[in-house]
């Protein structure tokens, strides 16, 4: 039992350890001088950065425009992607006519195409949506395909002796066989959403993170760079941990998703 209690608590402690001691060690050198400001602030500077950015309002309304049109893409990129890979999936008339054509564009770069973009878009909200939803739709198109063509036969089969119809089969066995595939899906387009979003907005944008980044670059503010970059970091973090509860809330049948 008090091994059991002492395990738990250093399930909860280890996530920790790592982030704790990059930042121990992080003060330790831009303290001593071993790591100069020009090339990385101390923590107590960006620390107060960001309480003074959170007390004007200023860090508050570039995070809330970040976060909008990093959720507005993967909506519309997720969610083509989704209702291709299902169509795909289920069709094999449907994936002859289209999966060809999606993994050849799925090889171009999409960040190679931040130039066209902008040309064709602008750098209004438009350019930002389309490259996140170019950057999400893939990952989550290839792991719905994925999920969808790997279920069991025999569990369809199953399906059929116990009297399902198409629309029952679909409901009860093929969609839940594939979540796990398709959520993983999921939390991969998450970190390409955030990348995306990234460079989109140093290279194309009159607000959020990115710009606050860029901006700060060309006044030499490393502090606010670096404040940029761990907010980043703490959103890609959260939306991650957000993606993790899902797997857990909607997979609560799934054996290796049950908290032990």
């Amino acid at each position: 039992m008090k091994e059991s209690k002492a395990k738990q608590r250093f399930f909860v402690i280890a996530p920790w350890i790592i982030p704790i001691a990059i930042i121990a060690a992080w003060h330790v050198l831009t303290t001593t001088g071993v790591l100069g400001a020009n090339v990385l602030p101390q923590p107590i500077k960006v620390l107060s950065v960001f309480v003074a950015m959170l007390k004007s309002g200023e860090l508050l309304t570039h995070i809330t425009i970040s976060a909008r049109r990093a959720f507005s893409g993967l909506l519309l990129g997720g969610g083509i992607g989704f209702l291709l890979g299902l169509l795909n999936g289920f069709s094999r008339v449907a994936e002859k006519l289209a999966d060809s054509s999606i993994q050849m564009i799925r090889t171009i770069p999409h960040l190679a195409l931040i130039p066209l973009v902008i040309i064709w878009f602008g750098i209004d909200e438009s350019a930002k949506l389309v490259l996140v939803s170019l950057g999400v739709f893939f990952p989550v198109y290839l792991n719905t395909f994925h999920g969808i063509r790997s279920i069991d036969p025999g569990l369809i089969e199953m399906g059929k002796v116990y009297g399902l119809n198409r629309l029952a089969l679909y409901w009860h066995i093929i969609l839940p066989g594939a979540l796990p595939s398709i959520l993983v899906g999921l939390r991969y387009a998450l970190g390409i959403m955030w990348l995306t979003l990234i460079v989109a907005e140093t290279v194309a944008a009159k607000s959020g993170l990115g710009y606050m980044a860029n901006s700060a670059r060309e006044f030499f503010q490393m502090d606010v760079i670096v404040l940029s970059i761990l907010i980043y970091a703490l959103l890609g973090k959260l939306s991650d941990s957000a993606a993790k509860w899902l797997e857990k809330w909607w997979l609560q049948w799934n054996p290796s998703y049950v908290r032990q």
